[in-house]
């Protein structure tokens, strides 16, 4: 567990040694806002064996494993992840350098560790990212909430979040669903990007429409639309995700 002024959260490496002296840059896993290092399922093992590079995934305060999150979500929590838990993750694994991967919500995260850190993060990854608040974001929320609302929805967030499930709901839910969110937009971050993006994102996805990758990507890297591919491009499509990531890493890299 590493400690954090919101508690303490649990994280998780993937590498063949237990230290990281000699090793590649480390891919740095952001969970989406249901998620945690759990419900990556395989993709951790398998984008270290398909890139061999280590893999960091952490469980954020209210998460997973990780310690109860000390109140409501606040309004900058995309933010403040760079901010406040990826210098404790660089210090508690010893690396330098990194590679940021996100999904959903951890892809702005992604997107803002990559501004906020300019110097260690070398490539930028997100899948099923938004860049802003779209109606369409808000409707398949809306929808998934409504699901949440049965027993049977709050029962299976339980097996991974434990007593933390509603609270992680509502931390989704009415933190996006907020007039006061209504306007978060990924625009200043991405401005200060300068490492090339690869923006992965399902034709299919039903929280946010193609726009949200062109956007991550204009100018500074490649938007992959992915043909029947919902929200999750990294459990519908492992195979072709973990391929168009060791391409373009390597691409960029050289």
């Amino acid at each position: 567990m590493i400690h954090a002024q919101t508690g303490a959260f649990f994280a998780r490496l993937w590498w063949e040694n237990a230290a990281l002296d000699d090793a590649p840059p480390p891919f740095l896993l952001f969970h989406d806002s249901l998620g945690c290092t759990d419900l990556w399922r395989g993709f951790p093992q398998a984008l270290a064996a398909a890139s061999g590079q280590p893999v960091i995934a952490y469980d954020r305060p209210g998460f997973g494993r990780s310690d109860p999150f000390p109140g409501p979500l606040p309004a900058d929590f995309i933010a403040a992840e760079a901010e406040g838990v990826v210098p404790l993750l660089r210090r508690q694994f010893g690396f330098t350098r990194f590679i940021a991967c996100g999904h959903s919500v951890g892809g702005g995260m992604a997107v803002e560790t990559a501004a906020r850190h300019p110097h260690a993060c070398l490539v930028v990854v997100t899948m099923g990212a938004q860049a802003f608040v779209e109606d369409r974001t808000l409707a398949g929320i809306r929808t998934a909430k409504a699901g949440f609302g049965e027993a049977e929805g709050l029962a299976r967030l339980e097996r991974y979040h434990g007593d933390k499930a509603r609270w992680v709901i509502d931390a989704w839910t009415e933190t996006w669903l907020s007039p006061a969110f209504a306007g978060w937009t990924l625009d200043a971050a991405l401005a200060r990007v300068a490492c090339p993006v690869l923006a992965i994102h399902g034709e299919a996805d039903e929280f946010g429409s193609a726009e949200h990758p062109r956007r991550i990507a204009a100018g500074r890297g490649r938007a992959e639309i992915l043909a029947g591919i919902g929200h999750n491009p990294h459990r519908e499509a492992e195979e072709q995700v973990l391929r168009l990531i060791g391409e373009f890493v390597s691409e960029v890299a050289g």
